[in-house]
């Protein structure tokens, strides 16, 4: 960089100066010259105690290694005794959260919750407005219903009819009649405002429970536009409109059931972006800003026609008691900021040093949602003032710490009220999940978020066992004991520290976005856990896992799991290592687990680095799609690792394999608009090379992380292709194309 893009001390990307002056600070009262001595300031106040945190990781992964080479997996009373005495494993505490001001969709509201990368506006701005969905959009185009016929283009009848008889079936479920089945009525009438009437052919009824009533949209007469009912927090409108042909085809004239879905949504500002220089930590920052202003749009081409999306705005209806009922129109935002290993090549100190990248985040998610915290927003995100951040891979209470400290500083240097700035902790590292008390404990009156994620605990299960053995693999880690220890032991710290009614215990991804019938089948599990949230890939996927929600109570769930014993921690040090070293494996089994996860890396990594797309459905070995972003890369670069250090693989047979993945690869993206086939010369492929070296750096890249290679060789590949380049948006992973019977 030139001394001409000089600010306060540091040399930053003109790309970030001109978004901070020309966009992320107009209206405000905040000058550029202010940001960035504030940026020099907070870098200068936290970059020394993060690399003393990042140095003890290593420490004591290095301790760690030490003690199973001796031991291997060893005996699991004196690897607790081991971890205790290294200062790993920290005594137990009962912390007790004492939140404030926390919005009711993360205190009060289980349901489902999305995550959508921030460098894709049109994907954003569908998950932000994915807060209300069609049931019968979702019932209609996808697999959750059996497919009995061929449906004719446009609007079919007869899969029209079978997603009428399953909402039938819904509602005689979720909101009985006293009388009869839904499926007999055929008015829904409101004489008064508190009064839901509903006709049969054999006379009048109306709901079990009245009480599910939640008001209306007048229509002509006592006929209703829409009928609004409510469980366990979730509304469902009824939408009634017999000129569309699915009312006219419906014996209600009901035209659509538009349920109450992603009630929150995380704006991803880490593992599900390819963000490696200033024009694309632009392109991520700019979202956040539009999405907390109100005035994102996104213009795309679709069936043939320009569409053009906005952020919704919220719901009207006339309450029980006569007076508006406004409802959000859109999913409460949080904003994933990135952990503290990262570092910023687009800012740097003057001597040269990396921006903490943390810092910018923090005070970027910030300064944004200062446009509506001072009123200045088209729309509400927030209606107590809070600011929510989730933070990931951090490692124990210290780091915790830490992160609650950044933010400390930014309120204070925005003269914000102490504790707007909420935090989501990530249990996503083994010495988070072992100390999880106290890591909640360092962050009790502004933490509003745990969750549990299998990729990235599992990829860091690997490394932390490295040495222990050669690790089972990796369909079989779901069955291990540390991973039903972490998956409970998180729902019951939580509970006990007192989340329940103020903050979110969250559960991981479902990762097949075309697989709604088996999602429907399994997740539902979730909510029965305990958890208040779970993640879901697309819209149309979060109105179905909305029925989860319907089916289960969950603070009900909560109140009697809080009652059962604690979840023993040690259950969280059985290394998940192959009990005969592997010996009992299979050439066949080891070349099968091989080619899995090479075939899984290339997959993602194709994209990532010679696409800068972070998220996508990447077909696997059997052309299954599956969502995937940096989290399956680190479980799938650490087995290899993992089995490549212990010898049931070596080098040319991985290297060998990845080759002839390189091949399936290509094949899987062949006709891909902009698309380099590794194969053509895999020498030079940034992509092939990438994997490559994720894979061979895997055991001593620090934590397993996959940051730096990807980095590194993405930003080869933008210098050869030229830096003009936008991210792609190949795979709609959060944009929902199924046909659509509503309209």
């Amino acid at each position: 960089m030139t001394d001409g893009n000089e600010t306060a001390g540091l040399r930053v990307d003109p790309a970030l100066r001109d978004f901070v002056a020309d966009e992320l600070l107009v209206g405000l009262d905040l000058e550029p010259a202010w940001f960035w001595s504030t940026v020099a300031e907070l870098h200068g106040r936290f970059a020394g105690r993060v690399e003393q945190l990042l140095r003890r990781r290593d420490e004591l992964q290095e301790r760690i290694d030490g003690w199973h080479r001796e031991h291997g997996t060893g005996d699991v009373e004196a690897l607790e005794a081991f971890l205790t005495d290294i200062g790993y494993l920290l005594p137990l505490e009962e912390p007790a959260v004492r939140v404030e001001r926390v919005d009711r969709e993360i205190a009060e509201v289980p349901g489902p919750q999305l995550v959508v990368p921030a460098t894709v506006s049109r994907y954003a701005l569908n998950a932000a407005n994915a807060r209300w969905g069609s049931l019968f959009d979702a019932l209609y185009g996808t697999d959750a219903l059996p497919t009995e016929h061929q449906p004719a283009p446009g609007y079919d009848e007869r899969r029209g009819a079978q997603v009428i008889t399953e909402a039938d079936r819904l509602l005689d479920r979720f909101f009985p009649l006293v009388e009869g089945s839904h499926a007999d009525v055929v008015a829904y009438r409101v004489p008064s405002a508190g009064e839901l009437a509903v006709e049969t052919g054999s006379g009048t009824t109306g709901l079990a429970d009245p009480a599910q009533f939640a008001g209306h949209r007048p229509g002509d007469g006592d006929r209703p536009a829409a009928v609004l009912l409510r469980r366990h927090g979730l509304h469902l409108e009824l939408t009634i409109d017999p000129s569309t042909r699915v009312g006219a085809q419906h014996h209600a004239g009901v035209s659509d059931a538009v349920l109450e879905s992603a009630v929150t949504t995380i704006v991803d500002l880490e593992d599900s972006v390819a963000t490696v220089d200033g024009p694309d930590k632009v392109g991520a920052y700019r979202t956040w800003l539009g999405l907390r202003t109100g005035e994102l749009t996104a213009s795309f081409s679709k069936g043939g026609r320009t569409v053009t999306r906005t952020v919704h705005g919220d719901r009207s209806y006339v309450g029980v008691d006569g007076q508006e009922l406004t409802l959000p129109g859109r999913a409460l935002l949080l904003v994933r900021n990135v952990g503290h290993h990262m570092r910023l090549d687009a800012v740097r100190t003057a001597d040269g040093e990396p921006l903490l990248e943390e810092v910018l985040d923090a005070l970027v998610s910030a300064v944004a949602a200062l446009h509506e915290l001072r009123g200045h927003a088209r729309v509400s995100n927030t209606r107590t003032g809070s600011v929510y951040i989730v933070k990931p891979k951090m490692h124990g209470p210290d780091e915790v710490a830490l992160s609650v400290e950044l933010l400390a500083a930014v309120e204070e240097a925005l003269g914000l009220e102490p504790t707007t700035l909420k935090i989501g902790i990530m249990d996503e590292e083994k010495r988070t999940s072992t100390n999880l008390e106290a890591c909640i404990a360092r962050a009790a009156d502004r933490v509003i978020f745990i969750n549990t994620g299998f990729l990235d605990r599992t990829g860091d299960e690997i490394h932390t066992d490295f040495e222990a053995g050669p690790v089972v693999r990796k369909d079989d880690q779901r069955s291990q004991t540390w991973l039903r220890t972490y998956e409970d032991r998180n729902v019951d710290v939580a509970l006990r520290a007192g989340f329940a009614g103020q903050a979110q215990i969250g559960k991981g991804m479902w990762a097949k976005p075309a697989a709604m019938r088996e999602m429907l089948d399994t997740k539902g599990a979730h909510p029965r856990a305990g958890a208040n949230t779970a993640w879901v890939p697309s819209p149309t996927a979060a109105t179905l896992h909305a029925l989860h929600y319907l089916e289960t109570d969950v603070l009900a769930v909560q109140e009697q799991t809080r009652k059962r014993p604690l979840a023993d921690r040690r259950g969280l040090l059985v290394a998940p290592v192959l009990p005969d070293g592997g010996a009992g494996l299979t050439d066949e089994e080891k070349r099968h687990e091989l080619e899995t996860n090479a075939q899984s890396i290339l997959g993602y990594v194709v994209r990532w680095v010679g696409l800068g797309i972070g998220c996508s459905t990447v077909p696997d070995l059997e052309g299954v799609g599956l969502m995937e972003d940096r989290a399956t890369l680190r479980i799938s670069s650490q087995q290899i690792a993992n089995w490549l250090h212990h010898g049931l693989v070596d080098e040319a047979q991985v290297r060998e394999t990845f080759a002839r993945m390189a091949a399936v690869v290509d094949e899987q993206n062949a006709g891909e608009p902009g698309y380099q086939p590794m194969c053509a010369d895999l020498d030079g492929s940034p992509s092939f090379q990438a994997a490559l070296d994720l894979v061979f750096s895997g055991r001593r890249e620090p934590n397993g992380y996959t940051e730096r290679a990807l980095t590194t060789w993405r930003q080869r590949a933008k210098a050869t292709a030229g830096s003009g380049e936008e991210p792609r948006t190949r795979e709609a992973v959060l944009d929902d194309s199924a046909p659509s019977p509503a309209s």
